[in-house]
């Protein structure tokens, strides 16, 4: 059986830049890694696609990468993001993933030059030979290429495939891969709204935009679960439906980004070609943050 990175709730976390946009803002990345430590969450993941990772230079993904492996220290798994269409720079991401003491790095599928289910292997097998753990990620909504159950038992036959981030919503599909996968691949729910029924499943746990504002409840969905309280996480996830689509108005990480700030964390400016949340999405953003 594999043994998974963390179990539990992850939060991939947004990256604040200035108010410019022009640089990372490293004094609320601070405050932001400390409210998850001191909130439950289990691991996180810096520079995924909430992280507004497409616009992160490589210069500046080296200094967040080694800035939040420096501030969580050990304390909980850190998980680079070195999603990339091109296979030889997710490599060179994972390899700067490996320096800055990552505990692993969570690779999305290539997006726009899709390629072949075949493409897929290569893909995730040159990413894998940097040697950190990898954690794949199926997320057909954004990057059109759906991974098939058949290759991820290809894929956990590779040394270094650690784990899957699933977020195609195809739950017969899930069932057919825990089967094939036979223990090998460590599965996690990749859209909050289905945390519990994945954990029901088999997943070890969720990779959450959501738990940037709620961590300590996306942290207690999975305790519950785990501890056979399966009413109370039930409960838990149901309550947070309203928050969750509300945070998905619009593209994320823009609400999620917006809610923030109402909860007073500087989150700085978007990077085009994100742009600020349309007014009616935000007044109903900020009704519900006044109630967290």
């Amino acid at each position: 059986m594999n043994n998974p990175i963390f179990k539990g709730s992850c939060t991939a976390i947004i990256t604040p830049f200035t108010k410019d946009s022009s640089a990372i803002d490293y004094d609320s990345f601070e405050r932001l890694l400390s409210f998850q430590l001191d909130n439950g969450t289990s691991a996180i993941v810096v520079c995924g696609t909430t992280g507004e990772s497409p616009t992160i230079t490589e210069t500046e993904y080296k200094s967040i990468i080694g800035f939040a492996a420096s501030r969580l220290n050990g304390r909980i798994p850190l998980i680079a993001g070195v999603g990339s269409n091109n296979t030889s720079y997710a490599s060179t991401l994972a390899k700067s993933a490996k320096l800055c003491k990552a505990d692993g790095v969570m690779a999305v599928t290539p997006y726009y030059n899709k390629t072949t289910q075949d493409g897929l292997m290569a893909h995730y097998k040159e990413i894998a030979a940097v040697g950190v753990p990898v954690m794949v990620y199926n997320v057909p909504s954004r990057t059109g290429l759906n991974i098939l159950p058949e290759t991820y038992a290809k894929l956990s036959k590779i040394p270094g495939i650690d784990s899957v981030k699933e977020a195609n919503s195809d739950f017969s599909a899930l069932t057919t891969t825990l089967d094939l996968t036979d223990g090998r691949l460590s599965i996690y729910c990749g859209n909050d709204d289905e945390t519990v029924p994945f954990l029901a499943m088999g997943a070890v746990g969720v990779v959450s935009v959501l738990a940037n504002i709620v961590p300590r409840q996306i942290a207690q969905i999975c305790e519950s679960f785990f501890n056979g309280e399966i009413k109370k996480a039930r409960e838990l996830q149901i309550s947070l439906n309203e928050l969750h689509r509300a945070t998905f108005c619009e593209i994320n990480p823009i609400p999620i980004k917006y809610a923030l700030k109402q909860m007073g964390y500087a989150t700085g400016a978007l990077r085009l070609p994100l742009v600020e949340i349309q007014s009616q999405n935000a007044v109903r953003i900020m009704e519900l943050c006044k109630n967290l």
